[in-house]
C-alpha cells in the first residue's frame, strides 16, 4: 500500500504581508509547484497600528518565508513569526522591514533588483521631458479652448534645448544607468555621483559638484538614514538657478518645504515627482496642487511585464534560499 501523501497543512508556509497591486497567482503557483503552500495577510502599511502582529492566523505565525510588499513589517511582528528564515521585498528598497531585528535574528532580507529598471528609467525620462515641454500646462490650454498666445505670451519660462543641459545623477545605479543610456544622446552631458560606482556614459563628480552643475537632478538612491532627506534647503541652494528636480526613488530623499520654498521663489523652473512624503498626499498638501509641479501616483515601476516580475522574482528568491 502506497503512503498517503503529506497533509496541505504540514507544508512550509510563505506568507504575503499584504495584497499590493501585483498578481500575486502565479508567485503562489510557482511556490505551490516547489513544496510551500502561500497565505496573504493584511498587515497594516502604517507603523501606527496598535498590534499588527494580531493580525496573523496560527498558520501565518509559522511563516518559513515572508514576501513584504507596502506592509511594515516591525520588530512586534517578527516576534510573531518565530519560524521566519528569509524576507523578500517587492522593491528595491528595504525601508519598510525593521532590518535590526532581522540583523539580531539573521534573517536575511533580499530587495528587489531588476523588475523595473526599465520601467522607472523611461518614467524618469518621461517626467524630465513634461516637465522641460510644460506638457501639462499645454493640454490644459487646448482643453480650455485656447490655443498658441495662450501657452507663449506671459509664460513665466520658456523651454530650453535638452542639447544645451547637464543632466546629474544622484546614485547611478541599475536605474539610473539605464537613464543614463537613454539621456545621453538628448543632453548635452549625464554627470553622476555614486561613492560606490559610476558607470559608463557618465562623467563621476562630487555631490558639491553634481548639486553646482545640475541642469535637472534626478535622485536614484535608496532611502537610508544618510539620504533622508539630502535634497533639503542647502542642496536646493545649490543648484543652478532654474533647474529641475526628479524624483522617482523616495519621497523622504526631499526636504518638502524646502523644495516648494525654492519653486515659489522660482529657483527651480518645476519638478517630476513620482514620490511623496505621504501617499497618497492629503488634499490639501500644496505640492499636489503646485502649477510647477508634475505628480505622478507612484506608477514609475508599472507595465504589465514589471508586475508579474514584482511578484515572481521575490517568491524566486525565497525558494532559492529556502532550499539551500
Amino acid at each position: 500500500m502506497s503512503p498517503e501523501p503529506a497533509r496541505r497543512d504540514t507544508r512550509p508556509v510563505v506568507l504575503f504581508s499584504d495584497r499590493t497591486d501585483v498578481d500575486l497567482e502565479p508567485a503562489q503557483r510557482l511556490l505551490a509547484a516547489h513544496g510551500f503552500d502561500s497565505l496573504v495577510a493584511e498587515l497594516p502599511v502604517s507603523h501606527d497600528a496598535e498590534d499588527p502582529a494580531r493580525l496573523l492566523s496560527a498558520r501565518a505565525r509559522g511563516a518559513v518565508g515572508l514576501v513584504v510588499g507596502y506592509a511594515r513589517i516591525s520588530s512586534r511582528i517578527l516576534e510573531a513569526l518565530p519560524e521566519l528564515r528569509v524576507i523578500a521585498t517587492t522593491s528595491a528598497g528595504t525601508e519598510m522591514v525593521d532590518v535590526v531585528a532581522t540583523q539580531a535574528r539573521g534573517i536575511p532580507v533580499i530587495p528587489l533588483r531588476d523588475a523595473a529598471t526599465e520601467e522607472v528609467a523611461t518614467h524618469s525620462l518621461a517626467l524630465m521631458l513634461a516637465v522641460e515641454r510644460q506638457l501639462p500646462r499645454a493640454t490644459d490650454i487646448v482643453g480650455r479652448g485656447l490655443w498658441t498666445e495662450a501657452l507663449t505670451v506671459g509664460a513665466p519660462t520658456s523651454p530650453r534645448r535638452l542639447s544645451g543641459l547637464t543632466l546629474g545623477l544622484l546614485g547611478h545605479g541599475r536605474i539610473a544607468r539605464r537613464l543614463t543610456t537613454m539621456a545621453a544622446p538628448l543632453v548635452r552631458e549625464v554627470i553622476a555621483h555614486d561613492p560606490r560606482n559610476v558607470g559608463e556614459g557618465a562623467t563621476a563628480v562630487s555631490l558639491e559638484e553634481l548639486l553646482r552643475r545640475s541642469d535637472i537632478l534626478s535622485l536614484h538612491v535608496p532611502l537610508t538614514d544618510g539620504t533622508r532627506g539630502i535634497i533639503g534647503a542647502d542642496a536646493l541652494a545649490s543648484l543652478p538657478t532654474g533647474a529641475v528636480l526628479i524624483n522617482c526613488s523616495r519621497g523622504e530623499l526631499v526636504d518638502e518645504a524646502a523644495l516648494l520654498e525654492a519653486l515659489d521663489s522660482g529657483r527651480l523652473r518645476g519638478a517630476g515627482l513620482d514620490v511623496l512624503h505621504g501617499e497618497p498626499p492629503a488634499p490639501a498638501a500644496p505640492l499636489r496642487h503646485h502649477p510647477a509641479v508634475i505628480r505622478t501616483p507612484h506608477v514609475a515601476y508599472w507595465s504589465a511585464d514589471s508586475l508579474l516580475s514584482y511578484g515572481l522574482d521575490p517568491a524566486r528568491a525565497v525558494i532559492e534560499l529556502l532550499r539551500t
